[in-house]
């Protein structure tokens, strides 16, 4: 009896995790199975660090993440420059987080040795990207190749890893990507390509959280975000993700993407 009694008293003590699930959405620039060994561990310490349920989601492709977006379904969402400016004004979304010391920028990938770094030799051919609405893999990239004159046809193959892939195997002679995307790659993969342009930098991804999360429930989740790199365990989910660390964020962080006035998302 008295040992029954002190375990009752011991499960009294512990904090008690909430009921309710926040769904934490993110971006497909990889296969789902990828984001899920890379992003779970981050869903694993919040659930422990807050006291919440949050689950990891993604899904099948940007555009049904997209659409996921407009609708409002995920709770939080880690979601490209371009979507965010979208999706505060369309769903209510508001930013909570951003990589720390960080800029993204678009990058074209060929196969290593094949090509030089002028975007004339990409006149006439087709070149694969990830999504219509991928700001720096897709926007940005096109944005300068246009600027270039360069004439192209774009083949979207829904995401960063298969354009990874489809370049590497030569069914196209180029593709579009970011740096963080393409140095989570495999080894054996990365070896076979090599970027060949960078564009302009701009504010990167955004950690957003959807305007029914009460402030009781997204301060805790800010927090420990920010407090990530400031432990062993955080380093190592951190270097999974290949991002340094996590900083508070304001709408405003986004103008720069904003004054580009894109209009690919109605």
């Amino acid at each position: 009896m008295k040992k029954f009694i002190a375990a009752s008293l011991l499960l009294i003590s512990l904090p008690s995790m909430s009921t309710e699930t926040l769904t934490f959405g993110i971006v497909p620039q990889q296969s789902a199975s990828r984001l899920a060994q890379h992003w779970g561990p981050l869903m694993e310490y919040l659930s422990e660090e807050t006291q919440l349920n949050i689950e990891f989601s993604t899904a099948a492709d940007i555009p049904t993440f997209e659409r996921r977006l407009a609708n409002g379904e995920y709770d939080l969402a880690y979601m490209n420059p371009y979507h965010y400016t979208v999706f505060s004004q369309k769903s209510g979304y508001q930013a909570l987080a951003k990589a720390k010391n960080k800029q993204i920028k678009g990058i074209l990938v060929t196969q290593k040795g094949r090509k030089s770094n002028d975007l004339q030799q990409f006149d006439g051919e087709t070149l694969a990207f990830p999504s219509p609405a991928a700001f720096a893999a897709t926007l940005l990239t096109q944005s300068d190749l246009n600027l270039a004159g360069v004439t192209y046809q774009a083949n979207y193959v829904s995401s960063h890893d298969s354009v990874y892939l489809a370049v590497a195997k030569g069914l196209y002679p180029a593709g579009g990507g970011v740096m963080r995307t393409f140095n989570a790659i495999p080894q054996s993969l990365r070896d076979q390509l090599e970027p060949v342009w960078v564009t302009q930098p701009y504010t990167p991804h955004a950690i957003a959280y959807h305007s029914n999360i009460e402030p009781s429930k997204r301060q805790p989740i800010l927090e420990a975000l920010e407090r990530l790199d400031s432990t062993e365990e955080g380093q190592v989910i951190l270097e999974r993700l290949k991002i340094r660390g996590f900083i508070q964020a304001q709408d405003s962080d986004w103008d720069d993407v904003r004054q580009l006035n894109i209009q690919v998302l109605k």
